[in-house]
């Protein structure tokens, strides 16, 4: 397998030279891409400091295959699986709600110590963290509002929660020597159409002013916003907006989060990235796969993904682009989960990177679009997949779909053994 493996990628690697191509220098560049795997994808959003509760802000996750991480240990372990079969070194994103800790403390008292065993793993696996506040799933965001809420107290509570997530991410960045992106997404709106849409956003404005008044190292830490289009329980109306978010982060300098499934069925991200990026320091994306509505199927090889990738490749986008998953999906392997989405993710931007950018802006400009349909055709049957394999190989990560039998083992060693009614 391994002579074949070589002997595919020469070949592939004389066919891309032909175009200016140099495939050896390409997967220098992938390796050095980090992509952000989320946690909650292990344990279906629930976290270790309400592990018990119902999840609300529009939050739900189906399926109930066997299997999903309890404790941090467990999640820690899933999460090593996982990497041991995705090529390169990557993040993890975590949830405020994912302290590892035996103290009961609420969510606006959270602290670096309470994350310790995180950051001690981290290091050990050469690995980097990202972070976000959790604002859902307690009882302060029952009525479906948080940072906006008109309750000066309650609003005070999810203002000093997401103080000291700001915090526990800088101390991230500092700790790991990569810089920790901390995430703000909450959930508020309403069910039904409201009267007033205006104040709920000055509450909103004034509370994330608030937040971010601390002034944190920018080579530790990178503040983000994310908006969201509509919500289970939110379907009329939501206070962070897409709009709404974009004004604020291009007037504070915090990068816009841009989540594949957080707009109209009908739009995508891929279009909105060369536009705010002309206008930004950086971006924040979350790639998904929304399936008629935000809900976060496992990232797959679709004509989004690859369009997402491209536009990070073509514009030169990358170095300042943040690439971080969010799904999740309880029907199926969670840790196969992990490996098909990031492998994916990683994979389209291979290909991206696998085609004659250059030659393809040169045929446009010249008005060449015979040139450019026809270039850009003949690339999709080009052998990027023994790009792949070689990448792979050269990783010490399994060649296609030999890491699946390794997925099937560990089911049956580790996660089918924490649920004794299917050994």
């Amino acid at each position: 397998m391994e002579n074949q493996v070589k002997q595919a990628y020469e070949a592939a690697k004389l066919l891309y030279a032909q175009h200016g191509i140099d495939t050896d220098e390409v997967l220098k560049k992938l390796a050095e891409i980090k992509v952000s795997v989320h946690c909650w994808q292990g344990d279906d959003v629930r976290g270790f400091l309400n592990k018990d509760g119902e999840l609300t802000g529009g939050i739900s996750v189906t399926g109930q295959y066997p299997g999903a991480a309890t404790t941090p240990a467990e999640l820690r372990a899933d999460l090593e699986q996982a990497f041991s079969l995705i090529p390169g070194k990557h993040k993890v994103n975590l949830h405020a709600i994912y302290a590892d800790t035996d103290e009961q403390v609420e969510l606006d008292r959270i602290e670096p110590k309470h994350y310790e065993n995180w950051v001690k793993w981290a290091k050990e696996q050469g690995l980097g963290l990202d972070f976000n506040p959790t604002c859902f799933s307690h009882e302060k965001s029952s009525d479906g509002f948080t940072l906006s809420h008109p309750d000066p107290e309650i609003r005070k509570f999810w203002i000093d929660h997401c103080k000291a997530a700001r915090r526990i991410g800088a101390y991230f960045g500092e700790q790991l020597g990569q810089t920790c992106v901390t995430n703000v997404w909450v959930p508020d709106g309403f069910k039904d159409n409201p009267v007033d849409r205006m104040t709920p956003r000055k509450r909103l404005k004034d509370s994330l002013d608030e937040v971010f008044a601390e002034k944190l190292d920018p080579k530790h830490h990178l503040d983000a916003v994310e908006s969201k289009l509509f919500g289970l329980g939110s379907e009329a109306y939501v206070v962070g907006s897409h709009e709404f978010y974009m004004g604020y982060g291009l007037l504070n300098g915090t990068l816009v989060c841009l989540d594949a499934g957080h707009f109209h069925p009908t739009e995508v991200i891929s279009n909105k990235l060369s536009s705010l990026a002309l206008f930004t320091n950086g971006i924040l994306l979350h790639v998904s796969r929304p399936m008629r509505w935000d809900s976060d199927h496992v990232v797959i090889m679709d004509d989004e993904l690859l369009e997402i990738a491209r536009e990070l490749v073509r514009h030169d986008l990358l170095p300042t682009t943040h690439i971080g998953l969010d799904f999740f999906d309880a029907s199926i392997n969670r840790v196969a989960a992990w490996v098909v989405g990031t492998r994916n993710t990683i994979k389209a931007l291979l290909r991206a990177m696998l085609e004659p950018v250059d030659a393809l802006k040169s045929a446009e400009l010249a008005g060449d679009y015979t040139l450019r349909l026809a270039l850009t055709e003949e690339f999709k049957s080009y052998p990027f997949g023994a790009i792949w394999d070689y990448y792979c190989a050269q990783q010490q990560v399994p060649v296609r779909e030999q890491w699946i039998a390794e997925i099937k083992t560990y089911e049956q060693e580790v996660l089918l053994q924490r649920d004794k009614s299917f050994v």
